[in-house]
């Protein structure tokens, strides 16, 4: 394992981010990880943040810093995406799971909770049902629970997903970014996120494709922790409130009064408060 620190130093008070690389069943796996001002004693349980695809673990830049003042939060890329490798072929929501497992395991966390965003969401949920023990909680937002059209109209624009230029995809996504993303989304983090996905290439669709081919719905129904789930305003259909027709006992919170895209890229503190008081 290996480590170098990520920006400037940070002010005595702050957490301090690093990355570092771990070995997996598919390579190397890339973590940033938040380490409280207090060296990590006395802490909260450690946070484990699975991202959104086609981006990677550069999604909870602002999570880390606001999190990890009382707790160590590890943000890894995703196999094949940002900058762990890839698995030799399309993995499904179990592979990413798996090679996260390889990840909790070398870490030997007695206790961990998960949160995920979108495939991220997916694969918490797996995580959640194939470590009861080890899991604690589970905060999940854009809940892919599809309808059988609603994955049909997913799987199509995902298959427009731009891994070169020669039908002119590139473009197209490029606009499709700064529109889905403005006004609020700072653009530096519109251009991050493009980026992101062309570095993904040819992959960028193998996260949502496994989330797709996922039985979510069942796995849901063997969860048994607490569970949270962040409504966000950037999915139509909130597919997220059907999570309450599988498990009723799960929280809910709203999403900051005001904020339309990026719940964890626009204001990470205005959408972490419930986070926040669901992990204490």
């Amino acid at each position: 394992m290996s480590k170098k620190p990520v920006g400037k130093p940070v002010a005595r008070g702050e957490p301090r981010v690093r990355r570092a690389y771990f070995e997996c069943r598919f390579g190397q796996l890339h973590v940033q990880n938040a380490i409280p001002p207090g060296g990590g004693f006395d802490e909260g349980t450690s946070l484990l943040c699975l991202h959104p695809t086609p981006l990677s673990g550069g999604v909870f830049a602002g999570l880390l810093r606001t999190m990890g003042h009382d707790r160590s939060v590890y943000a890894p890329d995703l196999p094949g995406y940002g900058e762990s490798d890839a698995p030799p072929a399309a993995p499904t929501i179990a592979d990413y799971a798996g090679a996260l497992g390889d990840f909790l395991d070398a870490m030997r966390f007695r206790q961990i909770d998960v949160l995920g965003s979108h495939t991220g969401a997916a694969i918490a949920a797996e995580l959640a049902v194939g470590r009861p023990q080890q899991v604690r909680r589970v905060v999940l937002a854009g809940v892919p629970l599809f309808t059988a059209s609603e994955r049909d109209a997913v799987a199509r624009s995902t298959a427009s997903l731009p891994h070169g230029d020669d039908d002119g995809r590139l473009l197209a996504e490029w606009h499709r970014s700064v529109e889905w993303g403005r006004p609020d989304m700072p653009f530096a983090v519109v251009v991050q996120q493009f980026a992101q996905k062309l570095l993904a290439g040819p992959r960028a669709g193998w996260g949502i494709a496994a989330a797709l081919q996922y039985p979510l719905r069942e796995r849901l129904s063997l969860v048994r922790q607490p569970l949270l789930v962040l409504r966000v305003r950037d999915a139509s259909p909130d597919t997220s409130l059907r999570v309450r027709e599988v498990l009723p006992a799960a929280r809910f919170a709203d999403p900051p009064e005001g904020q339309v895209r990026g719940l964890f890229d626009a204001d990470p503190r205005a959408a972490l408060g419930a986070v926040q008081e669901f992990l204490a």
